[in-house]
């Protein structure tokens, strides 16, 4: 009976992780103040976006995956596709998960108020630890099945449809120097942008 008791609780708390990771629609998105955004009327300053406020990227799925801080990216157009670009070295737990997947996600926050969150982001790793419990960042699950944050300003849904890592023999012998002394150079992904989710400004 006892036994019994244990896995009734244990089930109920699993259907209340389950619910709490579930995808949210449209209007619960819009009910956490998001609204789709067309990428044409995006009015933001791409340079400070990635150099100044920082971004998270994520990949993965409701069930598994993981977050890191960037700053080296962007947003322009290839092959008529409205697209962002990042770089991710190959060593970074999130490669495994980019590559999985093939997609990802960026979110932009209020960079004074979560600079200690993003700061964490990018220098713990989650494959040791789950470091989101070291910040104040709410987990979402979107409804594409992408994983984002709760207290982003601007979520960027982005499609791979090109990647390719840098090359040695024509990068710079400065930035070789600086950047690539263990020899690991980054990955770049460009991600087609199928969804951007952006909050009124208050």
């Amino acid at each position: 009976m006892k036994k019994m008791k244990t896995l009734g609780t244990l089930l109920i708390f699993l259907s209340i992780t389950m619910v709490s990771f579930s995808r949210n629609t449209d209007d619960s998105m819009q009910a956490m103040g998001f609204e789709k955004m067309e990428v044409r009327d995006l009015k933001e300053n791409t340079i400070k976006l990635f150099a100044d406020d920082w971004g998270l990227v994520t990949a993965g799925d409701c069930a598994d995956f993981n977050t890191m801080t960037i700053s080296w990216g962007g947003i322009g157009n290839l092959w008529n596709k409205p697209s962002t670009f990042i770089f991710i070295k190959p060593e970074r737990y999130t490669f495994g998960f980019i590559e999985k997947h093939q997609s990802y996600t960026i979110s932009f926050f209020d960079h004074a108020g979560y600079k200690d969150d993003l700061m964490i982001c990018g220098t713990k790793s989650g494959r040791d630890k789950d470091k989101l419990k070291d910040t104040k960042l709410t987990k979402i699950c979107l409804p594409s099945g992408e994983m984002a944050f709760k207290e982003a300003r601007i979520i960027f849904e982005c499609k791979i449809i090109y990647q390719d890592s840098l090359n040695a023999e024509i990068t710079p012998d400065r930035e070789k120097e600086r950047y690539y002394k263990n020899g690991r150079f980054h990955k770049m992904y460009i991600g087609e942008i199928t969804t951007i989710w952006c909050k009124e400004k208050e």
